[in-house]
Order: C-alpha cells, then structure tokens, then sequence
C-alpha cells in the first residue's frame, strides 16, 4: 500500500501555532478561522497518536512530544517560507503584520523617527508597536522583534547588538553650585536623587573605580519615576543628581546643560540589542523591518559623545 503523503499544511499550522501560542491568535496571523486552526491540530495528533498542546480554558503550551517535534516543523515551515521566496524574489512585495516591542523612552525618541522612510519604502506592511520597559515574551506573546536596552541574559532568542548605552550621573551646573560636586560614591548620601524605578539600581547605586574598588550608596530621593523622561526636566532645572541612559541626556551634556559628576566611577554598561524568536527563516516582511532598523540605529548619534 502507498504511503501517505506528510500533511504539510497541519504541520505549518503547528508550528505557528507553537510559534504564537494561541489558537486564534494563529488564525489571525494565517488567515484562516479559529476551526480550521483547531480541526488540523486534532487532524495531526490523531495522525502521530498523541496530544502536541496541553489545553487549559486560559492558555495552551507545548507537550514533551510537541516541543519534540516543533524544530522539524518549524524547518519545514521555514523552508516552505524560503522556496517561496527565491521563486518569487523579483514580484514579491514585503506585506502583512510586524509586531515590535521596544522601551517607551527610548521608542519615542528615536524608533519613531525610524517609520516615515519604513512606511514608504514598504507601503504594503502595517506596524503594531508596543511601548512599555516590561520585559516581553516574544514567543509567548506573538511578537516578531524587540528592541531591548540591557545586560542580555542567556536565552534561546537571536540577538543583534546595535549600540552601547552607558548609564551616566550627570546634574546641572546650577544644582552643583548649590550643593557642590560629589568626588566618589558615599557622598551621594548628601545629595538629593531623581530615580528610575526600572532601572536594576533602584534604592542602592553601585559604582565601581579602576584602582579604589566598588562603592554602594543609598542615597536620599526626591523624584520617583517609572519614566526616564519625566527626570530630565528636574534635572536641567538643578533639583538633583541621577542615573541616566546616555541616550536620554548626550544632547543636554553637549550643550552644557548637564555635566557628568564623578566621571571615574561607574555603574555597568548596557547594551541596545534587536531580539527576534529562533527561527531558520523569517517572513520577508520581518526581515524587511529588521534591516532597516539595523541601518537606522546601528551607529547611534550619543556613542562618541
């Protein structure tokens, strides 16, 4: 008797499926309905003779025997994805749905300016942003790419480092008139604080010297905030001292506004890393978005400053 053919298209199904981790939001991404989705994952477990999802009333996750399987049908998809492609590659145009998540400091001041040449130069490809400093979960949470500023974990997910962000105590020159000019860390005990609640330094900065070790301080704060954006006007208007992303304040140190204080010590320096989920090949229209953002900020306007 013939051998059955492989059901190509359940196993696509599958995998984005894993890939989004919902069933509907699957059906969203494919274009296809809610049953169609659900009738060809039961059609392949019936077929292989055992559960790939694990199914509560809120959410769905892989079994051993799916994430087992998952590599290969997402290889399969991958390479469905490609031959497309180089079949195509001189009458395809990138179209569909990128969903992104990148800080929201960061993300309005200079992601946004990425999108007037974005969106003309692909005209056929809609854009779904999410800004917020909550750590996504790109598989999870059906995201195609992040934009994170950090010290990146070890994880599964691809990443590209585009830029050096240092993290800078700087205040006003009217406030350091007011208050003098910390020489090292325990100073800062003196000193009034504007502090970013996100930030892995909350209550405690740790600062580091080349040759006189680490200091830790706590010192006295005055503003709490969520935002790094809601610091900078207190900060030029010398009502204290803070920890701030180098992006959020080169422009006001190069025209004097600002000063770095106690330039010898430290605190660690992060990274501007593009995340994308595992994957041997990506939609066209990711790609498309991923290149020009890689061209848009690799190089960034604070490094050098």
């Amino acid at each position: 008797m013939a051998k059955r053919l492989p059901d190509l298209e359940a196993w696509a199904i599958f995998a984005k499926t894993a890939e989004i981790g919902s069933f509907s939001r699957a059906a969203d991404e494919l274009g296809l309905s809610n049953p169609t989705v659900s009738k060809a994952i039961a059609r392949l477990e019936a077929r292989l003779g055992f559960s790939l999802f694990a199914r509560t009333s809120r959410r769905i996750s892989l079994t051993e025997a799916g994430r087992t399987s998952l590599e290969r049908a997402q290889r399969m998809l991958d390479e469905a994805w490609a031959l497309e492609d180089e079949a195509g590659e001189h009458s395809i145009r990138p179209r569909g749905l990128v969903r992104i998540s990148a800080p929201l400091s960061f993300g309005a001041a200079y992601l946004s300016a990425t999108l007037p040449s974005l969106l003309q130069t692909y005209p056929e490809i809609t854009l779904d942003f999410q800004l917020n400093d909550r750590k996504v979960d790109l598989i999870g949470e059906g995201f195609d790419l992040a934009l994170r500023i950090a010290t990146l974990e070890d994880s599964s997910l691809l990443a590209r480092r585009l830029a050096t962000v240092r993290i800078l105590l700087v205040g006003a020159p009217s406030y350091f008139e007011r208050f003098g000019r910390p020489s090292r860390p325990t100073d800062l005990s003196s000193h009034c604080a504007l502090a970013y609640t996100g930030a892995a330094m909350k209550r405690v900065w740790r600062f580091a010297h080349p040759t006189l070790g680490v200091e830790e301080v706590e010192p006295p704060v005055r503003i709490w905030s969520d935002n790094v954006d809601m610091l900078n006007p207190a900060l030029v208007a010398g009502q204290g001292v803070a920890l701030q992303p180098e992006f959020m304040i080169w422009r006001e140190l190069k025209s004097k506004e600002l000063e770095i204080a106690m330039p010898k010590w430290s605190v660690p320096t992060l990274g501007l890393y593009l995340l994308t989920p595992p994957s041997f090949r990506r939609p066209l229209r990711v790609q498309m978005v991923i290149d020009h953002l890689v061209r848009a900020l690799t190089g960034a306007p604070w490094e050098g400053n």
